[in-house]
């Protein structure tokens, strides 16, 4: 008797070590998904000349930054040029010494704060805009080519990289008048910011040579596994078909936190005054709307095939579904014409990044192909006899 029970529950047990082998792989899929949204960020938003580009014009756009810059340029001006003995000296052309040592030092400080406020209202027009984005444009395009570097924006001399922002002052020439003749006289070097030193751009290189190939290895092993969970979950390929969607929605919700915890962490650190932290943080907002875009896909993808595993269950609403389909999913004509009318919905509208892309666009457009083959194929069995008349009736 004890024989005969050991022989009837022996077969269950592969099914049970193949259900948690299919668990286990999309478990292991869904932290690959999330390290994969931002491996695919940081290389659309890092080695990606024109998302480069784009944030930049963002940033200058926004007027939190755009005064932060401004003020940057102008303390580097004061702080490498003696802007009180210039006004001194031009004073003295037309009044007497004294008197131009007196006014010299009022004005050096009022001089400063129009500056500032004259620079900012320069940088939120287009000429200056066109000429930062061209800036980021090159800088960014040599940022790649970082091994040779050199060049007037960015340079790797004695092992540091830089952004040269000294040209953004010569726009201030005609509009502060000793202004202009001031931003003539500052030394190399100055209004330059530290993009890396020599100690990290090893590191640097290490990395962009991962990005390049590790997005697209962490979102095909992702994938592969998913898909490898559900040819393995014979018998509830519908539920691990679910857990893939939720895999999904837990990677993108996690990417969304982590981004929030982090950005808190870095404008913390970034925002040394509280009149600095509004530009820190719409700096990190910015610079990570990518992540956010990546990861707000990510989390649609999920709700796209938790749904897809809801009309394809048991319940009530899902059944009642297929059956009132039935009949149109039955016809070729019918089913595909919709999915037709679908795809070029999609691909006009891109509601994610992949669908801006030809290889995404082709990837998920193929993928929902699949979908509604098999859709059509279960409502055939369930219904081989459905008419267009009884459909959607009570």
């Amino acid at each position: 008797m004890a024989t005969e029970e050991t022989e009837t529950a022996a077969p269950a047990s592969p099914s049970r070590a193949r259900r948690r082998i299919a668990l286990a792989l999309i478990v292991v899929a869904t932290v690959l998904a999330l390290f994969a949204i931002f491996a695919i960020w940081a290389n659309r938003q890092l080695l990606n000349t024109d998302n480069w580009t784009d944030t930049s014009s963002e940033l200058l756009e926004n007027d939190a930054i755009r005064t932060q810059v401004a003020d940057f340029l102008v303390a580097q001006l004061y702080a490498n040029v003696d802007v009180q003995s210039e006004l001194e000296r031009e004073f003295a052309q037309v009044v007497r010494p004294a008197a131009a040592s007196a006014l010299a030092g009022p004005a050096a400080s009022g001089l400063r704060t129009f500056a500032e406020n004259r620079l900012d209202n320069l940088l939120a027009r287009p000429i200056p805009q066109r000429a930062w984005e061209q800036a980021n444009r090159r800088a960014h395009a040599r940022f790649l080519n970082i091994v040779e570097g050199g060049g007037d924006v960015v340079s790797t001399t004695g092992g540091t990289v830089t952004l040269d922002l000294s040209s953004l002052l010569g726009r201030t020439q005609g509009s502060l008048g000793v202004g202009g003749r001031i931003a003539d006289r500052l030394p190399e070097g100055a209004a330059q910011i530290t993009i890396l030193r020599s100690d990290q751009l090893e590191l640097a290189q290490d990395i962009v040579k991962a990005l390049k190939a590790l997005a697209i290895v962490l979102l095909v092993l992702s994938i592969g596994l998913m898909a490898l969970g559900i040819y393995l979950a014979r018998g509830w390929r519908r539920e691990a078909l679910r857990a893939c969607g939720i895999g999904f929605l837990f990677a993108g919700a996690a990417a969304l936190v982590i981004r929030a915890l982090a950005g808190s962490a870095v404008v913390d650190a970034l925002a040394t005054t509280e009149a600095v932290r509004p530009a820190a943080e719409a700096a990190w907002s910015i610079g990570t709307s990518l992540l956010a875009q990546a990861a707000t896909a990510t989390l649609i993808y999920g709700v796209v095939i938790v749904l897809a595993a809801w009309v394809a269950g048991p319940t009530a609403w899902a059944v009642a579904t297929r059956r009132n389909l039935a009949p149109y999913l039955r016809e070729p004509r019918w089913a595909w014409g919709a999915y037709g009318v679908v795809v070029l919905v999609l691909v006009a509208w891109a509601p994610t990044p992949a669908f801006r892309q030809v290889i995404g666009a082709l990837l998920l457009i193929g993928l929902l192909a699949l979908g509604l083959e098999a859709l059509r194929r279960q409502t055939k069995r369930e219904y081989p006899d459905a008419r267009r008349e009884d459909s959607f009736r009570r």
